[in-house]
């Protein structure tokens, strides 16, 4: 079964290796050819275009921004409709609005290709370790089909629902983790201020009830300030916009996540944007 991958990002890499690493024939695109050479190292054949790599694959992987993007590789005119064959499996593990997922199914089914919203929570640390945990929307035989593939990138593959429900999945995850960087900013802010070092802080709360995956992975960054970038704010900002404009398709109140989101929009303001999203943390401190 030939693989074909589309984004080769900061998540889409690290992806591709991990497919290699197990054995899969890959077929890669980017716009940066930069990130094509680096993994046709690892044994990936490069394509010129999303055509190109649609006439050759079976499974095709998309990790790009946003909606327009991922609509564009698809339906535009040397996308992934322009070629794919019938009954090729689309697997748009970008995150991206749901009512945008759900258009672009529609566009697909014309064709004869069967497409998942298939979205990732982890980050750049276990895009690398093959450990994300993967929520797709679609449909189930259809994700039973690919699921070996997506536990050559993840922990966990979980099915949501139809199609449309893997990214609903991930805006509630990034709420969230938004609002737990958020916390755990605020906490350390009142423990600099007060004068009790960080470092103990976290040692004496991280077993207890207190304790997550965000804080293990964020809080250190906060304290040392390091914000090189796994997740970049703007692209946690993108996910809080499309989480709040489905929320209003559906009437649903989500106070916090629109408060958080004014902070994260100030940051960007102040040219934070392309920084970790742990960055949140500076609003404490400016």
């Amino acid at each position: 079964m030939k693989i074909g991958f589309i984004g080769l990002g900061i998540m889409g890499k690290p992806m591709v290796k991990n497919l290699l690493k197990a054995g899969c024939d890959v077929v890669a695109y980017s716009r940066t050819k930069a990130d094509v050479d680096a993994v046709v190292a690892y044994g990936a054949t490069s394509a010129e275009t999303a055509a190109e790599v649609a006439a050759a694959s079976d499974v095709i992987i998309t990790m790009l921004p946003n909606g327009p993007d991922v609509a564009e590789v698809v339906m535009g005119e040397v996308g992934i409709l322009s070629t794919a064959k019938d009954g090729t499996i689309l697997v748009d593990m970008s995150s991206i609005a749901p009512a945008v997922a759900q258009e672009i199914h529609t566009a697909c089914a014309t064709k004869g290709v069967k497409m998942l919203d298939a979205p990732v929570s982890g980050g750049e640390p276990k895009a690398i370790d093959g450990t994300l945990s993967i929520m797709v929307g679609g449909d189930e035989a259809v994700f039973k089909q690919v699921y070996e593939i997506l536990l050559h990138m993840g922990a966990s593959a979980v099915y949501c629902g139809d199609i449309g429900a893997g990214n609903i999945t991930k805006l509630a995850n990034n709420i969230i983790v938004a609002l737990n960087i958020a916390a755990v900013g605020e906490a350390i802010a009142l423990s600099n201020k007060a004068g009790v070092d960080p470092n103990r802080v976290f040692a004496a709360i991280k077993g207890g009830l207190a304790g997550s995956n965000v804080m293990n992975a964020k809080l250190p960054m906060i304290i040392d300030e390091n914000f090189t970038p796994g997740f970049k704010l703007d692209l946690h900002v993108k996910d809080l916009l499309n989480a709040v404009d489905a929320a209003k398709e559906v009437n649903a109140q989500i106070p916090f996540t629109n408060k958080i989101l004014e902070v994260m929009q100030s940051l960007q303001v102040r040219g934070y944007g392309q920084n970790d999203h742990s960055v949140i943390s500076k609003h404490y401190t400016l």
